[in-house]
């Protein structure tokens, strides 16, 4: 049952006939975690608070730097030197008290995940290098969670949702990480300070469509942003039936096969 001020918090929300308040309680008793705290999880994190979804966990080792505050708006000057999950906790406070956020202080690896992702609805991709994405796009497939998908570097984004066998996943895709050199970081390349809140807007509204099921979520399209000229374009993407993760007959069963592990090995390098 939502409490008065919930009623009050959330009034815009109850009045869409696809919301009403069995649909905020959706949202409230939703788990979604978050891996990264940076340019994409912030809008993310700083949108689904604003929502009301009632538990956000939030993965990121990495503290926050006087070059992060040009895009990451969850956080501000005085965080510098925080935690970037502690920064982002102590402003989805003041947003919103509702909100249970957890907090992970360490990297996305194949031993963490299988302990902590099961525990959640669904997760979004908010990190900024290969060896994650992978890493993190196949534990969704293994424990079947549904992932958000979104991806930025100088103007340009991307975003989709991953949900075997509905749709593709992202190896579906992206079969293999690119040689090392071959694709610059934002650190290298730059990014537009706003295209992260353009894209992960975009991914908070995919993960609410998915909380209260409804309309149509990104699944088996890929969305494409060109910020400079202001485009959006879409393509279908299907579900390969020999994916080595989703396919018929997968081979990446345990993110810990030697396989898996090589690969991922292979992109940190190449990150």
């Amino acid at each position: 049952m939502l409490t008065d001020r919930q009623i009050v918090r959330y009034s815009r929300h109850i009045l869409l006939p696809e919301v009403g308040g069995k649909g905020q309680e959706k949202l409230l008793n939703a788990k979604v975690l978050l891996i990264g705290a940076g340019g994409l999880g912030s809008p993310v994190a700083l949108y689904l608070a604003a929502a009301g979804v009632g538990t956000l966990g939030i993965m990121d080792a990495d503290i926050v730097d006087l070059s992060n505050l040009q895009r990451q708006v969850i956080h501000a000057t005085p965080d510098i030197g925080k935690l970037k999950v502690v920064s982002a906790k102590e402003t989805i406070r003041q947003l919103n008290p509702d909100v249970n956020v957890q907090v992970y202080p360490e990297l996305a690896t194949a031993d963490n995940l299988p302990r902590i992702l099961p525990e959640y609805d669904l997760v979004v991709d908010c990190c900024d290098n290969f060896a994650t994405r992978y890493l993190l796009s196949d534990a969704a497939v293994i424990y079947e969670k549904p992932y958000v998908y979104g991806s930025i570097l100088r103007f340009d984004g991307q975003a989709a949702v991953f949900k075997p066998p509905a749709g593709p996943c992202y190896r579906c895709i992206f079969h293999e990480p690119p040689p090392a050199g071959v694709v610059p970081s934002c650190q290298e390349a730059g990014v537009l300070g706003v295209l992260p809140g353009l894209i992960g807007v975009i991914q908070a509204t995919e993960a609410i469509k998915l909380i209260l099921g409804v309309g149509e979520p990104l699944i088996g399209r890929l969305l494409m942003v060109d910020a400079l000229g202001l485009e959006f374009m879409s393509a279908k993407v299907k579900r390969k039936l020999d994916c080595p993760v989703c396919g018929d007959n997968p081979t990446i069963i345990d993110l810990r096969t030697e396989n898996y592990c090589q690969a991922v090995c292979e992109a940190e390098q190449a990150d």
